[in-house]
C-alpha cells in the first residue's frame, strides 16, 4: 500500500543508512521499526524485569552492625 508521511530529516538519514548498512530497503527498516514498536506496546512494554541478586554471606570478625562508623572503618580498610 501506498502512503505519503513527512518523517524527520535526521530520523530519516538514519534510517537510510541502516537499510544501506543491512543491504535491504528503506521500506523493510520502517515497517520493521514499527512493527517493534506495536508488538512492545501489545505485551505492555519492552518485557524487562529487574532480578535483585542473593547473596550468601558471613559477618566478618570485629564487625559490629549496629555501628555505622566501625562499618566505614572496616570498609574503607582503616580496621
Amino acid at each position: 500500500m501506498r502512503t505519503t508521511i513527512d518523517l524527520d530529516e535526521k530520523l530519516l538519514r538514519w534510517a537510510k543508512r541502516e537499510a544501506a548498512e543491512k543491504g535491504t530497503t528503506l521500506k523493510a527498516v520502517i515497517e520493521d521499526s514499527l512493527r517493534l514498536r506495536y508488538l512492545a506496546s501489545k505485551k505492555g512494554g519492552t518485557g524487562f524485569k529487574l532480578r535483585w541478586p542473593s547473596v550468601r554471606g558471613k559477618l566478618l570478625p570485629g564487625v559490629d552492625i549496629d555501628n555505622r562508623d566501625s562499618l566505614y572503618e572496616r570498609m574503607d580498610g582503616r580496621r
